[in-house]
């Protein structure tokens, strides 16, 4: 590997108590001389008996397992995908998490916009790219640049069901996007079906994966550093919790 070529661009946001997302997380930062206690409880021994009464640095966190970036598997979205129960993070298949990057851009776009089928074939024209199976979409909305101001859950693009359903059946598997959501903002879909009752308005792109599987990444960040719109490899592995509809993840742009 020549490392003096190599460019890895971080695509996640950060765990932080201050992130203005609605389930945010809450950690507890324990300090070396607190890891000193802890280690002289597990041990049989004191504080003291460890170099200036220091040990192990500790952090509690509290959060769901959609806080922060994260992959979301078709388990989140239903029971069942196409018939069939719904996979859960754990089962999978790695090789989905690891392929070449395409990068959608719609940071004109304003708050609640709802991306549709041509948005993405006019991109795809101006790219002179054809997606192919297991390409890794990224959504570039900026929504990232208000992570710690009040109006971040309600602050981006959105992508629409018709838009969604047309990259899984291009073949995509796993699709992100720097919003705190893939569909527009939830409170904008409720306003729209409290005036209007009818189905196929909440949670309308994410109910896609009652028909067939695919996986959306969620609070990506850092979209508008990457020099170019393909051309690139996108890593993207979820933890594996057992039984979870979702895993956290440090996504990473990859240049050459």
């Amino acid at each position: 590997m020549n490392r003096k070529s190599l460019q890895i661009i971080d695509l996640s946001s950060p765990l932080d108590v201050c992130v203005k997302e609605p389930y945010p997380a809450e950690i507890v930062y324990e300090t070396h001389n607190q890891g000193a206690e802890q280690a002289a409880a597990l041990l049989g021994l004191k504080a003291g008996d460890f170099p200036d009464s220091q040990a192990w640095a500790v952090e509690t966190v509290k959060l769901t397992t959609h806080t922060g970036t994260h992959v979301d598997a078709p388990w989140h979205y239903a029971a069942k995908t196409a018939g069939e129960k719904s996979r859960t993070i754990d089962e999978l298949p790695l090789e989905w998490f690891y392929g070449n990057g395409v990068l959608f851009d719609f940071s004109d776009r304003a708050a609640g916009y709802e991306i549709t089928v041509t948005d993405l074939e006019t991109q795809l024209s101006e790219m002179n790219y054809e997606l192919q199976p297991y390409d890794i979409v990224l959504v570039r909305t900026d929504a990232d640049k208000r992570l710690f101001e009040n109006d971040y859950a309600v602050s981006h693009a959105g992508v629409s069901a018709e838009a969604t359903r047309w990259l899984i059946q291009q073949g995509i598997k796993v699709m992100g996007t720097d919003g705190w959501g893939w569909d527009i903002p939830l409170p904008m879909q409720a306003a729209d079906y409290k005036q209007n009752p009818r189905d196929g308005v909440l949670w309308a792109a994410h109910f896609v994966g009652k028909e067939a599987e695919y996986c959306q990444i969620e609070k990506l960040a850092n979209l508008e550093k990457l020099p170019k719109r393909t051309g690139f490899t996108v890593a993207v592995f979820p933890v594996k919790i057992t039984g979870a509809s979702a895993g956290w993840a440090r996504p990473v742009a990859i240049f050459e």
